[in-house]
């Protein structure tokens, strides 16, 4: 007969195997969802201090995990930070300044590793949904042939999305290495005098693109979000339970034409501006609830970003003039060296790994989530020139690290005479100016919102802060 102090022993095991066994995150390598927001700045979030937007479910992803105060873009311009992103390596290294025109060719060389295929390596399923903006092709793109090599070729199992930006030509979805909708008897016209069936929205060109009436007619502006939370939650829903996955969202929002769905339209006290932030929020919150429902949060980590800082437009002077600061009070925007071009928000949340309602005020950059996520993946071997630039941040993400792990960051801005050094509390800037757009209505706009800083106060004499 089993005695009393027996039992309590055999009890006591039980309770700490069964507490094993639900402490998933342990158990293998998790699920990762990568987010990637456009042009998101620093003070667009209420957890990052904007008081005339409200974004809860980003809110609650911060206080589930770890709030960076000090991540970093690998450049102030779109499509150099998300090769960075992507490969851990400093996109001067490929002289990718700007952003990739629709018919440039693929930027990423066929044999640099990614983060796809990192975790396509280690046995994940991965997709690419959204914006994708590093070029389709060998050497221009056909945009009436097959678009490939693009995300597929960069480890991506499937893709759909934007492959350029959302406020250029052809405005077209596309699958994999397709166009959705494409009739080769109504091919894509490029060139002066095409007409196109897109809709028409500010901020938006639609000048020398025609044909494809199909193809543009299943392209609608107010329903990208929508589009790409359907086809996220689909392709989640259907992973199977013993394979781990790698989701990378790049969400248009908030890059302008900003066109939030019908439902976000005056929810915010932002303008349009703000109800676009409110619609990307409530992205966030449906993929979280895709991963929720297949019982996976506890083993899922989740990392939310911005391919740069924020940009004052013509469509962000309204939500300027109601007091949103899209950047909070860095100085600078999209575009530009100062830090408001750069430095964005980052939170990333792993159940029983990253410490809950954390804040981290280490020096952090996009381009570290290469070297971080192989150490997540703790593969036995691999190539020392993959990730070049990366450096291994997990344990600042655990809340382990003693001292910060990165001490200095190269960051771009839009010009090659802006290539900067990010050291502590120093930004070294070798040019005069900040290297963003000049002579074009978006640079009108940022000097006149950098004379209306100054002109309030908000701009602190801290290079830096």
């Amino acid at each position: 007969m089993l005695n009393l102090k027996s039992f309590l022993f055999a009890f006591a095991s039980l309770v700490f195997l069964s507490a094993c066994h639900t402490h998933s995150p342990s158990q293998g390598p998790p699920n990762v969802i990568l987010i990637n927001a456009d042009d998101l700045g620093y003070g667009d979030l209420s957890c990052y201090g904007a008081t005339l937007v409200s974004t809860p479910n980003i809110d609650a992803l911060a206080e589930r995990g770890r709030r960076f105060t000090d991540a970093h873009s690998a450049s102030a311009v779109c499509s150099p930070s998300r090769y960075g992103l992507l490969t851990g390596r400093y996109p001067l290294r490929r002289n990718i300044w700007g952003p990739v025109h629709r018919q440039h060719p693929l930027v990423i060389s066929k044999d640099t590793p990614t983060l796809g295929t990192l975790l396509q390596q280690a046995g994940y399923d991965t997709a690419c949904v959204g914006k994708w903006h590093l070029g389709v092709g060998e050497e221009r793109t056909d945009w009436n042939g097959k678009l490939s090599p693009g995300p597929n070729a960069c480890g991506f199992d499937y893709y759909f999305g934007h492959a350029v930006v959302n406020s250029s030509p052809p405005y077209v979805y596309v699958e994999n290495d397709g166009i959705v909708g494409y009739d080769p008897e109504d091919p894509i016209v490029f060139g002066r005098g095409a007409k196109s069936v897109t809709q028409r929205f500010p901020e938006k060109s639609i000048a020398g693109v025609g044909g494809a009436q199909a193809a543009h007619l299943l392209y609608r502006d107010k329903e990208v979000g929508t589009t790409f939370v359907e086809k996220s939650v689909k392709w989640i829903s259907d992973r199977p339970k013993d394979k781990p996955y790698f989701l990378y969202l790049a969400t248009t929002n908030i890059h302008h034409p900003f066109t939030p769905a019908k439902q976000f339209d005056g929810t915010s006290q932002a303008g349009i501006y703000g109800d676009f932030i409110h619609e990307l929020d409530w992205m966030v919150g449906e993929v979280i609830k895709a991963v929720k429902a297949r019982g996976e949060l506890d083993s899922t980590l989740i990392i939310f970003t911005s391919d740069n800082g924020g940009m004052l437009n013509m469509g962000g002077q309204a939500a300027w003039e109601a007091g949103h600061r899209m950047n909070g009070d860095l100085l600078g925007f999209k575009f530009g060296i100062w830090e408001g071009g750069h430095r964005v928000p980052m939170i990333a949340a792993w159940p029983g790994r990253i410490p809950e309602g954390t804040e981290s005020d280490a020096l952090i950059s996009q381009i570290d989530l290469f070297a971080t996520l192989r150490a997540v993946l703790n593969p036995p071997a691999h190539d020392a020139t993959a990730g070049l630039d990366s450096i291994d941040q997990l344990p600042e993400l655990l809340g382990e690290a003693e001292k910060p792990l990165r001490d200095e960051l190269v960051v771009l801005s839009n010009s090659p005479k802006h290539v900067s050094i990010r050291t502590d509390r120093w930004l070294y800037i070798p040019a005069p100016g900040e290297g963003g757009f000049k002579g074009t209505q978006w640079g009108r706009h940022l000097i006149s919102g950098v004379a209306a800083m100054k002109h309030t106060g908000q701009v602190n004499s801290d290079v830096v802060d």
